[in-house]
């Protein structure tokens, strides 16, 4: 029985079935990019890479409203959003195009004594594995796939076993460019792979290493895997992203910003703000306006122009995220906002008096919760922020600037985000500390994760 298949999550219509990859079928897979590896990545130069990539974006661009309706009914995105992704993912493709060969440029490095030369020549590793979450089937991919292959490696796929459609759609592309431009289709290869089979990739000498955007347990199951085996690892996994808000202008924009922070993808998005904590002066302000505000964004058919919130992705999902909440008034929450529930339609819901006693204090709520922390001083703010285990993005605002850097500099955390919300682009780096992982994707950091910081000294 295969794990892959589409479930329309607004209906839980099981719309296709995609048969799990055979174990023959994958020791062929990593052999076909090994092959590409040797015969063409390896061997090319950065301006033929940099083509197929070029090309990987128009495709996207051209066929971003069938690319769209997939996810819609893979994983529930609305339509208008679903279309933004496919946008972003062919930006991200078209900023290594314009940027790969500058950032994979060979590096001088000035000898002490003058004599001779030195430099750094950077060059890719050979083949990655990458594992992609369903929330962003698009993006997530664009941001692995276009630095690592234009810097010379190439490409495993493993997809979540809820998006085998846009998988294959994705890989058709590739498969496209390609032939298009006469490069190797074992560049990049879709794998719809068991955890078991992927276990064995892991371990093959011939996978130089892999890439993990997904669940704290599942970067951690693969984190322990990759090192038993010597293989880099980044890891681009879970966030509570605190909301810091000490003193506004604005209050009604700050609020704005607050909820489309939270609702983002209908909430199920790991830099998503999640905790808002709210100088007492402001506080009861916030909470009200805040509450008005997102009650308006009640769930609508993910396919109807100007809908917020479509269904979440999956009843598993939609099960998980209601007992987080039913466990978290039940352990004494208070509730100032909850609708009901209709099969995967989950209405926001907003929570105060959380306390450090409480589970939902330290989990992340992945879907349309948000919760909300009164504090009296910026150092207060800073520590509840700061208490967690994760540590991906966070949050400040304030009209004082010496005030954002100084909390922006205490922030346990990845990314700071200074009064903008939403404000990600292929050219800024994106990656967490703690238990969010390790490793940076987008800008030109993503480049330097998988390559060959080569030494040549010339006498």
């Amino acid at each position: 029985m295969s794990h892959y298949s589409v479930v329309n999550p607004a209906n839980g219509q099981t719309l296709a079935t995609y048969p799990t990859i055979s174990d023959t079928d994958l020791a062929a897979a990593v052999t076909s990019a090994q092959d590409a590896y040797e015969n063409w990545s390896r061997r090319v130069s950065v301006s033929s890479r940099t083509a197929l990539i070029k090309r990987v974006a128009e495709v996207h661009r051209e066929r971003r409203v069938q690319l769209a309706e997939i996810i819609v009914r893979e994983m529930g995105k609305p339509l208008d959003q679903a279309l933004g992704e496919v946008d972003f993912a062919a930006a991200i493709y078209e900023y290594y195009v314009e940027n790969g060969a500058h950032f994979l440029a060979d590096e001088p490095i000035p000898l002490a004594d003058g004599s001779g030369e030195a430099f750094i020549r950077r060059a890719g590793l050979g083949v990655l594995l990458g594992i992609m979450p369903w929330n962003f089937p698009y993006y997530q991919v664009a941001r692995f796939a276009g630095p690592n292959i234009i810097a010379g490696n190439t490409i495993l796929l493993k997809h979540a076993p809820q998006c085998p459609e846009s998988a294959a759609a994705i890989e058709q592309i590739f498969a496209d460019a390609i032939a298009g431009l006469g490069g190797d289709a074992g560049v990049y290869v879709n794998i719809y792979a068991t955890n078991d089979q992927i276990a064995s990739v892991i371990a093959d000498p011939r996978v130089q290493g892999i890439s993990v955007t997904g669940s704290e347990r599942a970067g951690s199951a693969v984190a322990e895997l990759a090192g038993k085996h010597m293989k880099k690892v980044v890891l681009e996994l879970g966030g509570s992203d605190p909301f810091i808000l000490l003193s506004t202008d604005d209050l009604d924009a700050t609020v704005k910003d607050a909820v489309a922070a939270r609702l983002d993808n209908s909430g199920q998005s790991c830099n998503a703000a999640k905790r808002f904590i709210v100088i007492d002066e402001l506080y009861n302000e916030f909470a009200k306006r805040f509450v008005a505000e997102i009650a308006t964004a009640q769930p609508g058919d993910p396919l109807a122009e100007g809908t917020l919130l479509g269904p979440l992705s999956s009843d598993a999902a939609t099960e998980r995220l209601e007992q987080q909440l039913d466990r978290a008034i039940q352990q004494g929450a208070t509730v100032l906002l909850r609708g009901e529930r209709k099969g995967n339609f989950f209405p926001p819901a907003v929570l105060t008096d959380v306390t450090p006693a409480m589970n939902a204090y330290r989990e992340e709520f992945f879907g349309p919760v948000a919760v909300l922390y009164r504090v009296e001083t910026e150092e207060e703010a800073i520590r509840i922020a700061n208490d967690t285990p994760y540590g991906l993005g966070s949050y400040v605002y304030t009209t004082d600037k010496t005030q954002a850097l100084r909390v922006a500099d205490a922030m346990d955390a990845g990314m700071v985000w200074i009064n903008i919300v939403l404000g990600d682009a292929a050219e800024l780096p994106f990656g967490g500390v703690k238990r969010s992982g390790s490793g940076r994707e987008m800008g030109k950091y993503a480049v330097e994760e998988f390559i060959n910081k080569k030494l040549v000294r010339i006498a």
